[in-house]
């Protein structure tokens, strides 16, 4: 059976318009992932500071203690959103051999090629399901957080 040169383009842009999604979700995580980074070097540079001075009262010593716990609390926000951004990652590159092995099996129609374009599009939809995942638990984690400093305030 012979397909023209469009239809060719259209099987294989399917898995690509995954590919366009996990690329934004990807941009929206590295975002995330920048955010907290900088937050956890406050955090830091705060820490330091109260911990070299001479006269604490019992505000600053609760800090240093709110501060410590909040950085812990965002290391385990930040593994989530490199969790989700790996999972992201992998999810495009599933995409694209689904994409390379339709566009070959529309040439050699071999049912082993059929097969691997299948399982290689579901992996990256697993995939895509796994960095949702890390990403949910992440804003729950991030909502935590922003509770403790809230917290401190009241």
């Amino acid at each position: 059976m012979e397909y023209s040169v469009v239809q060719v383009i259209q099987a294989m842009l399917a898995p690509g318009l995954m590919i366009s999604a996990c690329g934004l979700l990807i941009l929206g995580m590295n975002n995330k992932y920048s955010i907290v980074v900088n937050r956890i070097r406050l955090l830091n540079d705060e820490k330091r500071k109260l911990i070299h001075m001479e006269k604490k009262d019992e505000l600053d010593i609760n800090r240093e203690e709110n501060i410590t716990i909040q950085i812990e609390k965002l290391n385990d926000r930040v593994k989530m959103v490199r969790n989700a951004v790996f999972a992201y990652s992998v999810a495009v590159g599933f995409f694209i051999l689904a994409s390379i092995c339709i566009g070959v099996n529309l040439f050699t129609q071999s049912e082993f090629i059929e097969s691997i374009s299948l399982l290689a599009f579901l992996t990256g939809i697993v995939m895509v399901l796994f960095g949702v995942y890390y990403a949910a638990i992440e804003t729950m984690k991030g909502y935590k957080i922003v509770s403790i400093e809230i917290d401190e305030l009241v």
